[in-house]
């Protein structure tokens, strides 16, 4: 029976979906850079950035291990945890090896400009006391789409940034948006990202599709109006773009999330031709492609 964890929580909070059966600490509130013209997660103004307190952190922890000592998955939480320094992280982890020795499972949202102000040394302590994988919304390796999106990012700093934990030996799980710059930009980013992905082989890569749930008035404005939507099959095209430039060695590869109408799963490269056979098979409209209904894509 789910029990709720003795943490206090500035909602809403949020994690990705294989962080369901996690325990979340969140030790800070909102996101450290909250400027991605497309992200509607931190908005509200009880998500302003903020660390927090780091004896309300060790304090929880210490609860944690009191009341839920059979924890396993721990999710820090909220968008940039390694924001924080590397001395308040290493701390953390500690705390949790001591108060919840269960567990065999950190995991944290990380922006690769935040992995920058970390040396490899660091990384790979805070890979030793449990730190064992970190999701980067990457969502594009292309430059110009980098800065229409004020991702504060550049292919370099990604690629920077994911080969500095590879180096740590801290799993990588990468997530890229599909139909981020619509159709005017759609060749470019495919190509790119798929550059980017080659040149740094995460061992985990996801698409999801660009979606508004509040509309997307602020995306259109930083795109000057030059942002066209994509439909279902110029969205596959794209995908057929991405996944065939694509030359990875064994990633596990994902595009499940709610947003996607087709959903693909296999590991890259070994399932790379039979992933192109379904999207060729969508694209072309064969009526033995499973494509969700709208219905299904509860966003």
């Amino acid at each position: 029976m789910w029990t709720m964890p003795p943490v206090d929580y500035i909602e809403p909070l949020f994690r990705p979906p294989s962080e369901a059966h996690s325990l979340i600490l969140q030790v800070t509130n909102g996101c450290s850079w909250n400027r991605c013209v497309y992200c509607e997660m931190y908005t509200q103004p009880q998500k302003k950035f903020k660390p927090k307190s780091e004896k309300e952190i060790l304090a929880e922890i210490q609860r944690c291990g009191e009341q839920l000592p059979n924890t396993r998955r721990i999710f820090l939480a909220d968008g940039d945890a390694m924001a924080l320094s590397f001395r308040r992280l290493k701390s953390i982890l500690e705390a949790i090896k001591q108060h919840l020795p269960k567990v065999s499972r950190i995991t944290a949202y990380c922006l690769p400009s935040n992995v920058k102000k970390k040396t490899v040394e660091e990384l790979t302590e805070l890979k030793s006391l449990g730190l064992s994988m970190l999701y980067i919304g990457v969502e594009t390796g292309d430059d110009e789409l980098l800065t229409l999106i004020d991702k504060g990012e550049t292919y370099q700093s990604t690629y920077d940034g994911l080969i500095k934990l590879q180096a740590a030996g801290i799993k990588r799980s990468v997530m890229v948006i599909n139909g981020l710059g619509g159709q005017l930009y759609s060749e470019q980013h495919a190509r790119e990202t798929a550059r980017l992905m080659n040149a740094t082989q995460p061992e985990y890569l996801a698409s999801l599709v660009l979606f508004f749930s509040n509309g997307d008035q602020r995306y259109r404005e930083a795109f000057n109006d030059k942002y066209y939507g994509m439909n279902d099959i110029q969205l596959f095209e794209e995908m057929q773009q991405f996944v065939g430039a694509l030359d990875l060695h064994k990633t596990i590869f994902r595009s499940d999330h709610a947003s996607n109408v087709l959903v693909l799963k296999g590991v890259l490269g070994a399932d790379k031709t039979r992933l192109l056979d379904q999207l060729n098979a969508a694209v072309a409209g064969e009526s033995s492609v499973f494509l969700r209904h709208s219905s299904d894509r509860s966003l």
